[in-house]
């Protein structure tokens, strides 16, 4: 069976239809409509693998999708926190509606990574004190940007990040840690 869409049913599709369809109380003064029984589209058959070479069959290629974000080092944290290490680039998104804010982020990460930097400063401020017309909205871009960095468009740039020490604006600030840019091949 083609749905509206010209998807074929899954035949787990299909009992749920039919209970769907059995459960249904029809309109008064109308009789009940069983549905009607549907042939199942035949599953395609596989093709078989060829082996390789080694004897192995040839898998899918990867999509490559960039590791799971990673804390701060130890040692950074602390050269951070002592004083012994500086941030290597600064964004302030102050005052910036959430749109502007993240195009900001985005073309500042770009930028940045292409010159090399490893660590970067994102100060999103903690929020003004009290509340909006609607409801708690204090500190949005606190909340949003960890959320746009674990974002597919922006992981590719991120190796991770972690809120600030004091010193560079603690809880309204994060750490972020670029990958390094790879290099355009012949």
């Amino acid at each position: 069976m083609r749905s509206r869409r010209g998807r074929t049913l899954s035949e787990a599709d299909l009992a749920l239809w039919r209970q769907v369809a059995r459960s249904v109380k029809p309109l008064p003064g109308r009789a009940p409509i069983e549905p009607e029984p549907v042939a199942v589209a035949a599953a395609p058959v596989a093709e078989p693998k060829l082996a390789g070479p080694s004897g192995f069959a040839p898998s899918k290629p990867a999509v490559a999708t960039p590791p799971p974000l990673a804390p701060l080092e130890n040692r950074l944290r602390t050269q951070l926190r002592r004083g012994q290490q500086g941030v290597d680039a600064v964004i302030d998104l102050h005052g910036m509606r959430q749109d502007e804010a993240h195009l900001a982020l985005r073309a500042f990460l770009y930028r940045e990574q292409g010159r090399g930097t490893r660590l970067a400063l994102v100060v999103t401020g903690k929020g003004a004190a009290g509340t909006s017309l609607f409801g708690d909205e204090r500190g949005v871009l606190r909340r949003v940007v960890p959320h746009w960095l674990r974002l597919p468009d922006l992981r590719p740039l991120v190796v991770g990040f972690e809120e600030a020490q004091a010193r560079h604006g603690g809880s309204g600030a994060l750490y972020v840690r670029l990958r390094r840019a790879r290099e355009a091949g012949p």
